[in-house]
């Protein structure tokens, strides 16, 4: 089969799942991962024969909704590789803007913390460009722990990894002091569930997507409450949010004795993150 041949018959199993656009660009994708050759390669000689090894298990596993990341077995964040399979809840573009805020304003911090780390992606992305702080990180799913370690050790991110619940005794888990702690929890509510795309709703795991509709900001009042013992004086929280709770967010942040607080929008103009400083 030719390049485009092969490309063409993968996004035609992808269009019931997918729009016309998107099945193509994922099957251009997954088709030039597992051949070796890059998309633009494939597209400037797309009539050369192509054998590729393991597509159609490939195909198969597309068709049936699992993300091409879990496919493939990686995806790239904040301009590095991170391995993510099934367990692992994939990393997100918006989350590379927290990064990149806690990059430029956290310069002095001596001690940071990610709580619920999932593949490791925040931690060494911040272990890796802040090398004159000391980064830990936390998660109490086995999976996720599993491949954070490998990433960690992958990028040579130097981070303390160890297994703790966000919503109990996380100061207990870690008796040091912060200067920042910084989480993107499960924020969605299950009300939200059925609405999803079926390739998340379906294949990345639930334990780190969804929250109850009668406490969907749980986690971040368990991490600010916890924040309370664990940040140093004037120590600063940093939370990626969901945007229909910012304003419920920020009311119990300063109910929990936090000030400063700022709602920090997306490229798209969406509540995405919010930062706060401890009293």
């Amino acid at each position: 089969m030719t390049r485009r041949g092969s490309i063409d018959a993968l996004a035609a199993r992808l269009t019931g799942l997918y729009d016309a656009r998107e099945a193509r660009s994922i099957a251009l994708a997954a088709v030039a991962e597992l051949s070796g050759l890059s998309p633009s390669a494939l597209l400037t000689d797309p009539e050369a024969e192509l054998a590729v090894e393991g597509l159609e298990e490939a195909a198969a596993r597309l068709a049936a909704g699992e993300p091409l990341q879990y496919v493939v077995g990686h995806t790239e964040f904040y301009g590095r590789r991170f391995a993510v399979r099934k367990g692992v809840l994939i990393p997100r573009p918006e989350t590379e803007e927290l990064v990149d805020a806690i990059l430029h304003g956290e310069r002095e911090a001596r001690r940071l913390l990610d709580v619920g780390t999932g593949s490791g992606c925040i931690a060494a992305s911040l272990a890796l460009g802040m090398p004159g702080t000391e980064v830990f990180a936390a998660d109490i799913s086995d999976d996720a722990l599993t491949v954070a370690a490998e990433n960690f050790q992958q990028l040579g991110a130097a981070v303390t990894l160890r297994k703790a619940d966000a919503l109990n005794g996380l100061e207990e888990a870690f008796p040091e002091r912060f200067d920042a702690i910084v989480s993107n929890p499960p924020y969605v509510p299950e009300s939200d569930r059925a609405a999803m795309h079926p390739n998340v709703r379906d294949h990345e795991p639930g334990l780190a997507l969804f929250v109850p509709d009668d406490d969907a900001i749980r986690f971040y009042r368990a991490i600010a409450r916890a924040g309370r013992q664990m940040l140093t004086p004037g120590g600063r929280l940093w939370f990626e949010i969901y945007e229909r709770a910012a304003a419920e967010i920020v009311r119990m942040l300063g109910a929990e004795g936090y000030t400063d607080t700022e709602v920090r929008e997306d490229l798209f103009g969406k509540p995405r993150m919010v930062c706060t400083r401890l009293k």
